[in-house]
């Protein structure tokens, strides 16, 4: 009898399905390991341990922790955690739970369902990191503070074997209620979209909205902030070896009491910088944050660690500065029922020739800059906070009248910053 090409082909599909997951959980358990590798080997704040992973045909189980290190204090916190792993033909599903559970006993903060963690894998390289919170109502024993929160949705989509993360986060009510003050948040939206360059280097761009935040309390007139809109985005040029960096920040009103005033909005940018330059700062900056963590007792061992590292970072910073770049605010505008305060600021540094970076002495001797700031002289008049501030800039010349103008206009060059004609030395500090 001969057997039919699909029953065979049906045989084979069935052995496969049967043999897949285990082959699936092995990869999986060898993908943990390393990823919980790169995690420890690639910064020093955060530190993931396996205790025990299972594995099986179908599933596995496994423990593990997860301990995160303030970088200023040295303190650390740890969360011990379990989660099941199922097996699927072409990935798998981890479902994390914290080993104590997401609550102390006895309390009731979740009345419908738990929190919900979970990565779900792909053998190709491409995982998703979904985090889901219910309605959460959480009160202090004394009642005098509490937070409650509508739930939320937080999630990481991962590709290119961890060189590309989309992150999306939804918010939309929380409220903290305290003694003094209560916070209300509402309609939070995040999206990123992110790809890695090299280091600690990423590129792309994101876009964060807010519908409100409201403060009231008893000792402060209530404060509503309104169309709260955050874009950045980052992206390299020439042949990657220089990055583009901005962020623009608009409100669409702040009010305070019955009165609202806006729109508003800030616009940073750093263009020009070198990226091999930035990751070597961003990796003595990280450096000597951990050196000041796990710093030893041999005073002497510490303090000529210390001058290598100060070393390190003043040589990087140099380096940044060699390769040329521009920063600056480069719009500021408030809106007042006075009138407008606007302003920009620019500080840049050129790009050397190999020659001229041998000479270099230090970053600021060519450090060049402009400043242009001003604002209603009736806001200085009506409110006594601002007369505070602005009085002994107007004393010294900083800030001249120009009309219903107060206006202050920089220019710095050769270590001299020119304000409105005052000249004002400026110390080498880099």
């Amino acid at each position: 009898m001969k057997l039919n090409k699909w029953m065979i082909a049906g045989a084979a599909i069935l052995v496969f399905a049967g043999v897949a997951p285990w082959g699936v959980g092995y990869v999986t358990e060898q993908q943990w390991l390393q990823a919980t590798e790169e995690v420890n080997s690639t910064q020093p704040f955060v530190r993931m341990e396996t205790d025990q992973y299972q594995r099986g045909v179908m599933g596995s189980e496994a423990s593990g922790s997860l301990t995160i290190v303030d970088p200023k204090t040295g303190d650390s916190h740890r969360i011990d955690f379990q989660f099941t792993v199922s097996h699927g033909v072409t990935g798998s599903l981890l479902d994390f739970r914290p080993s104590q559970g997401w609550q102390p006993e006895g309390a009731d903060w979740f009345q419908d369902a738990e929190p919900s963690l979970t990565l779900e894998t792909r053998l190709w390289g491409s995982a998703t990191v979904e985090f889901e919170a219910p309605p959460m109502a959480l009160k202090h024993p004394d009642g005098a503070e509490s937070v409650r929160t509508s739930g939320g949705l937080a999630r990481i989509d991962i590709g290119s074997m961890g060189e590309q993360a989309d992150i999306l986060m939804v918010w939309p009510e929380l409220l903290i209620s305290g003694p003094r003050m209560d916070v209300k948040v509402e309609g939070f939206h995040l999206e990123q979209s992110m790809s890695w360059l090299m280091g600690d280097i990423w590129t792309g761009s994101g876009a964060m909205t807010l519908d409100s935040i409201a403060l009231e309390g008893a000792a402060v007139p209530p404060v509503l902030v309104k169309g709260v809109v955050l874009n950045s985005g980052s992206e390299t040029t020439d042949s990657e070896r220089k990055l583009d960096s901005n962020v623009e920040l608009e409100l669409e009103s702040v009010q305070f009491g019955d009165n609202a005033y806006g729109p508003h909005r800030l616009a940073v940018a750093i263009e020009g910088v070198d990226v091999a330059g930035w990751s070597e700062f961003s990796s003595a900056m990280t450096d000597m944050q951990m050196m000041a963590v796990t710093s030893g007792a041999d005073p002497r061992a510490a303090f000529e660690q210390q001058m290598a590292m100060m070393q390190r970072f003043n040589n990087s910073i140099r380096g940044l500065a060699a390769a040329g770049f521009s920063f600056g605010i480069r719009e500021l505008s408030l809106e007042t029922p006075e009138g407008k305060v606007q302003g920009s600021l620019d500080i840049s540094h050129p790009e050397l020739s190999e020659e001229q970076r041998e000479n270099m002495l230090m970053v600021m001797q060519q450090l060049t800059g402009t400043l242009d700031f001003s604002m209603p002289l009736a806001l200085a008049e009506t409110y006594p906070v601002v007369q505070m501030q602005v009085s002994p800039l107007i004393k010294q010349g900083l800030l001249v009248r120009e009309g219903d103008q107060l206006v202050m206009n920089g220019r710095m060059e050769d270590l001299v910053l020119d304000v409105n004609g005052v000249q004002i030395p400026l110390p080498p500090l880099l």
